[in-house]
């Protein structure tokens, strides 16, 4: 958890897809998540079920309408703190019906670091995000903090640590930047509203927000 008094912070990432009727499957500190659970978290099914008996199954991810399509090109490129509050909240909003997991990513305290028993966890997603299936598709990277610490402090500290996923990304798997929209929320949208302070709070989501085979490009 990251506080003031000193322990090390500590965030997830979530990487949104699909399984609307089921929630999210939360990969917790210690365990490895695969290169292979992130990409069939992600890559959105090709057609729906053939039967409706069963709603355990993924569900296809709706794709964007024009002007959401619109909106996504016009934050393409932006700097996270760019974003204004409306389009912060027009990018959840577009982010609801994606596909996700959650994964657990620690950062050195007081800083945007990512912590070394984390990387490979990331670097899972890199290679994930780089596979054909994934290539080319519109990311957004959202960071999210506990209720710990001020509204100000936090909302920067989300940015930056968005950023430090984007930039390792970018930096180490060739990503394009312009694929991945960074945004932060601070303490504004908590996972767990009746455990403010609790973990699962402080995570970083990955959504696949516009996928490759319908963005408009």
């Amino acid at each position: 958890m990251f506080k003031p008094s000193g322990k090390a912070a500590i965030l997830s990432i979530v990487t949104i897809g699909a399984a609307l009727s089921l929630g999210m499957a939360a990969a917790r500190a210690g365990d490895n998540v695969t290169e292979d659970q992130i990409l069939r978290a992600l890559t959105p099914e090709k057609k729906p079920p053939l039967t409706r008996g069963l709603s355990a199954g993924p569900q296809t991810a709706p794709g964007l309408n024009a002007d959401q399509a619109k909106f996504v090109q016009s934050v393409r490129g932006r700097a996270t703190r760019s974003l204004s509050s409306a389009e912060r909240e027009e990018i959840a909003t577009i982010v609801k019906d994606k596909p996700k997991i959650d994964l657990e990513i620690n950062f050195d305290y007081n800083s945007a670091d990512i912590s070394a028993k984390s990387l490979p966890s990331v670097q899972a997603l890199g290679r994930a995000l780089t596979n054909p299936d994934l290539q080319g598709s519109t990311f957004v990277v959202a960071g999210h903090t506990d209720a710990a610490g001020g509204e100000e402090y936090n909302q920067g500290l989300s940015e930056r640590r968005a950023d430090a996923i984007k930039r390792y990304l970018v930096d180490k798997y060739g990503i394009n930047g312009t694929d991945l929209v960074t945004v932060g929320y601070g303490k504004s949208k908590l996972k767990d509203p009746g455990q403010p302070l609790a973990e699962v709070n402080r995570r970083v989501q990955v959504v696949n927000m516009e996928n490759k085979a319908t963005a408009a490009k």
